[in-house]
């Protein structure tokens, strides 16, 4: 399902070549190849949202918004352990966070996620108290969490969307030429469709930096 990133840099250079617009080095390209990647992943979920508001349709492989979740899917992690104690734990690396569960005799209970101000306000409310029937969470720091009830702990799992892996042309140089490596490459994660997208943005930002 990866896009190979030597494929894509080829035919970046090819393009650049025929349009006489200059070479492209490999740290140039490594690093427009890691923008590109993240601004086509971040338009995902902002598709997402706007075909969310529109119709669909009944056709099973051109409905947008089945087309941009089977390109998310890749990066779902679903049922993610991570340790707890005394209600304090840390998130796994995450682009973004979905649910959190307690698994406790063979249940999922779902740890609601609140804001400091309303979990002061259940706190006291002896009726809207945290409860172990009823968990919830605030975030402390990035990846930092407390639970309350304090009381749970053991088995908690969450689901997330990861970010794309970093992408790496890598290459040896051999006579002054640099040289394509495999073995210290990294794909693209991007669902295969995205391949011509990803030359035409890398083009797109490389024409800028040549124009300068």
């Amino acid at each position: 399902m990866a896009v190979n990133i030597d494929t894509v840099y080829q035919r970046v250079l090819s393009i650049a070549n025929k349009e006489q617009r200059g070479y492209i080095t490999p740290l140039e390209f490594n690093l427009l190849a890691n923008q590109v990647q993240m601004d086509i992943f971040e338009q995902y979920f902002y598709d997402i949202n706007q075909f969310g508001r529109l119709p669909g349709n009944d056709t099973q492989y051109s409905d947008m918004l089945n087309i941009l979740e089977e390109k998310i899917s890749i990066f779902e992690r679903v049922d993610q352990p991570f340790g707890v104690v005394g209600g304090a734990g840390t998130l796994p690396n995450h682009y973004r966070m979905g649910a959190l569960f307690w698994n406790v005799g063979g249940d999922q209970n779902e740890i609601e996620l609140v804001n400091n101000k309303e979990v002061r306000l259940f706190n006291q409310t002896p009726l809207a108290m945290p409860s172990e029937a009823r968990p919830v969470y605030v975030k402390t720091a990035e990846r930092i969490i407390q639970i309350f009830p304090d009381t749970i702990t053991g088995d908690i799992t969450c689901n997330f969307i990861a970010a794309p892996a970093k992408v790496i042309w890598g290459y040896d140089v051999i006579n002054g030429k640099a040289l394509y490596n495999a073995g210290t490459s990294i794909d693209f994660e991007l669902h295969e469709s995205e391949e011509t997208s990803l030359v035409m943005k890398v083009l797109e930002l490389a024409g800028i930096i040549m124009n300068k």
